[in-house]
């Protein structure tokens, strides 16, 4: 019943939290791991979900990094059916849809072959008028991470990889995951999804030696054991831009789309100083990393608004709407609904920031609805005044309303 499984998660969130609070940040996350991940097989997917959603309450450090363990749901979800569509249905959106982004890592992992075909095939049940874009997005994203892990952590040849895809907004999704894998794999070595998958006999062997920590001085991890002995520097210590500063023209919105959370890495976790290394971006990269910035925001204060308001503000005035934009889409990737997101974007500064702020949750919106009628009942809900900038951003509306920042980037519309 509901309520027998509801007690089960919290009877299990209660023993893993008395096991794992003691242990420092680089041990608790294979502490919950060890301890939730092979429940996966004999309770399921949903009720394994909801224990981590239960943790999360519980201990602050799953709250914020909850995503990984997430990933590693997915991973052993996966491994037990080896059904894509089957395993997704298992899934839930929660913590910005890890276990969807698991489950495509896996498939990878089993069954890595990167022919277009195959690339543009695995995602097909999503497209189209009668397809899911909210699930589009997770299968894509999640090729990304999967792509990276299979080639070794050897960034170029994933994002080569992505190339493959036919369609030019599953590049930038697949991207996407592939920069984030790469920041993760750096910044948090031991995360879930690699120690189950070395623990699994995985045929990436990357993932074995990155399971015991092989790793650089200054946090510049390479691939331990990638093809043709292959290296790639994860993060450059005395390049805040790296690894965007190398790649190629096609890859940068999305690089830059992850690059702050590096930069934070680096620098201690400063935001100030994480925006003012966005101020030296190239010109037409500064408010992708600004909209990163806002995205890393929202995990360092856990969805606080007032607290995110605050940090944002320490960026420049002329990209700081951009950093509400990563803000306000991160609330709406947390959970695939929209209640905080409209609370949020109603505590904005008045202006050009809130209105980007709306507009950025009607792409949300946008991605979430296939439906044009739900899309417009959302926005709607939009305040006084900002009702056309989300009608704008879900794509109901073609011109763009009075006072509504044009993209600093030159992407858009």
């Amino acid at each position: 019943t509901p309520s027998g499984l509801a007690g089960d998660s919290l009877a299990m969130a209660e023993r893993a939290v008395e096991q794992c609070t003691g242990r420092t940040g680089v041990e608790k996350v294979p502490c919950y791991e060890q301890l939730l991940l092979p429940l996966v097989k004999e309770r399921g997917v949903e009720t394994v979900m909801a224990t981590l959603g239960r943790v999360a309450s519980l201990d602050s450090d799953v709250a914020r990094d909850g995503h990984v363990l997430a990933h590693g749901i997915g991973i052993a979800a996966y491994s037990s059916q080896e059904d894509v569509a089957r395993t997704f249905a298992r899934c839930s959106p929660a913590f910005q849809s890890g276990c969807y982004h698991g489950i495509i890592q896996a498939y990878f992992e089993h069954a890595p072959a990167s022919s277009a075909e195959a690339v543009n095939e695995l995602c097909a049940p999503y497209r189209g008028a009668a397809g899911n874009r909210w699930l589009l997005f997770q299968c894509v994203h999640g090729m990304g991470h999967g792509l990276t892990m299979v080639h070794g952590h050897v960034l170029p040849e994933a994002l080569r990889g992505c190339d493959l895809l036919s369609d030019g907004w599953d590049r930038e999704a697949c991207y996407g995951g592939a920069f984030m894998e790469n920041i993760v794999n750096a910044t948090a070595p031991h995360h879930a999804g690699a120690g189950l998958m070395a623990r699994q006999g995985s045929t990436g062997s990357s993932h074995a030696a990155h399971a015991h920590g092989v790793k650089q001085a200054d946090s510049a991890v390479v691939a331990a054991a990638a093809p043709q002995a292959l290296r790639f520097k994860a993060l450059d210590p005395a390049d805040p831009h790296y690894p965007c500063s190398i790649l190629e023209e096609r890859y940068q919105l999305a690089c830059y789309g992850m690059q702050t959370s590096a930069m934070l890495h680096l620098n201690g976790g400063d935001i100030a100083a994480a925006a003012g290394a966005c101020d030296g971006a190239p010109p037409p990269m500064r408010a992708p990393c600004y909209q990163s910035l806002g995205r890393d925001i929202s995990s360092y204060t856990l969805q606080d608004p007032d607290q995110s308001i605050r940090l944002c503000s320490l960026g420049s005035e002329r990209y700081r709407p951009w950093c509400f934009v990563g803000l306000v889409k991160n609330f709406v990737d947390l959970t695939a609904t929209t209640e905080s997101a409209f609370a949020f974007c109603a505590k904005v500064p008045s202006g050009p920031s809130r209105m980007k702020c709306h507009e950025a949750l009607g792409e949300q919106i946008g991605i979430l609805k296939s439906d044009l009628s739900e899309r417009s009942i959302l926005c709607d809900r939009s305040e006084r005044g900002y009702v056309e900038a989300c009608r704008f951003g879900a794509r109901l509306i073609q011109e763009r309303p009075a006072g509504l920042p044009l993209p600093a980037n030159g992407a858009g519309r």
